[in-house]
């Protein structure tokens, strides 16, 4: 089934390139699919009763927090660029921004597991996730899903002082009320990646807005690059739902791997993929200030590469090439985005 944050650790097996792996998944595989019994490395020194909001939250691997973190690097790098920020306000953005996404991960995950408690109960993979197994209570998800977020609105008022903070916190109720919805979007809708993506997206604004907040508005660069993120998001969660395409049709639920299939994904996402190049470089063009090297070099190009590649040879058939190509996919893709307006900024510093 689908969820707020697929992704995977570094630590998985590799797989050869043409996406093919033998045999089926194994249970500790599966565990680590954040099937809710992931508990290695510094997971397993926390005190016990603390290990299943850890999971409940997909701390362990960290990836879940950087498909949150990812845009409203993007944004507030933009931002940096667009507007020529001091050095300082740029470090301290990106900074107050981290501990907001990972309060906000955590709301999301939790609320998540909550609503998808029924189906996760009947999914090989997430069975033994902390609700489903009888570890975290529902009243204790919720109360949880709670106090995380609001921590992360009151690390934006104390971050972003004044102004900044309140009007920063205003353009966070659209990304609220998406995330609210978005586990019952797979009930409605085989286009939920889509609604997963505006909520991952909408990080960019998020990320753009403390530079920009005294004008309320929302500039074309900013628009450019959300929905760039839109599509990385919908290309990359759409392959990983592949994994669970069984069971989701068992289920009933929606998707884009449902409505696709085996046979029209690869298409479907190689026609995002066009989407979200155009939107890349209209990005730059609509800017003003960003040129052809370094940003459209490294992003359009590392997107290119990585997801292209993704989309070629992974094996849709077979989930653990999915799984492998969903991870390597989308970390390349990150980097290389996060590389390209970091570089992008620190040429205009250095030699504009």
């Amino acid at each position: 089934m689908q969820e707020q944050t697929r992704t995977v650790g570094r630590n998985q097996k590799r797989l050869p390139h043409n996406g093919k792996a033998s045999g089926a998944r194994s249970k500790p595989d599966l565990a680590q699919q954040y099937g809710g019994r992931h508990s290695g490395r510094w997971v397993s020194r926390l005190p016990e009763s603390w290990i299943p909001y850890v999971q409940l939250a997909r701390l362990s691997p960290p990836a879940g927090l950087a498909l949150i973190y990812f845009p409203h690097l993007f944004g507030a790098l933009l931002a940096a660029v667009v507007r020529d920020s001091p050095p300082g306000h740029v470090l301290r953005t990106c900074a107050v921004l981290l501990p907001w996404s990972l309060f906000f991960s955590n709301a999301a995950h939790a609320w998540n597991d909550l609503v998808d408690a029924p189906l996760d109960a009947a999914v090989a993979r997430t069975r033994q996730r902390p609700i489903p197994r009888g570890a975290v209570s529902a009243r204790a998800a919720f109360t949880f899903a709670v106090s995380q977020a609001l921590l992360g609105i009151a690390v934006l008022y104390v971050g972003f002082a004044g102004r900044e903070g309140q009007g920063t916190a205003l353009y966070v109720l659209p990304n609220a009320f998406a995330t609210v919805y978005y586990p019952y979007a797979k009930r409605h809708t085989h286009f939920a990646q889509f609604v997963l993506g505006f909520c991952l997206a909408w990080g960019v604004v998020i990320g753009w807005s403390p530079a920009f907040v005294s004008m309320l508005r929302i500039s074309p660069p900013a628009i450019y690059l959300t929905l760039a993120c839109v599509l990385w998001t919908a290309i990359y969660d759409t392959i990983y739902a592949h994994q669970d395409l069984v069971d989701d049709k068992r289920l009933g639920l929606r998707s884009l791997a449902v409505m696709l299939g085996d046979r029209g994904t690869k298409p479907a996402l190689s026609f995002l993929l066009c989407g979200m190049v155009t939107m890349l470089v209209a990005c730059a063009t609509s800017s003003g200030v960003m040129g052809w090297w370094p940003y459209l070099i490294i992003a359009p190009g590392g997107c290119v590469l990585s997801l292209g590649c993704m989309i070629a040879y992974v094996n849709l058939k077979d989930s653990s090439s999915c799984w492998w190509w969903f991870g390597h996919g989308f970390w390349t893709a990150g980097f290389s985005m996060a590389g390209a307006l970091a570089t992008e900024y620190i040429v205009h510093r250095l030699f504009v």
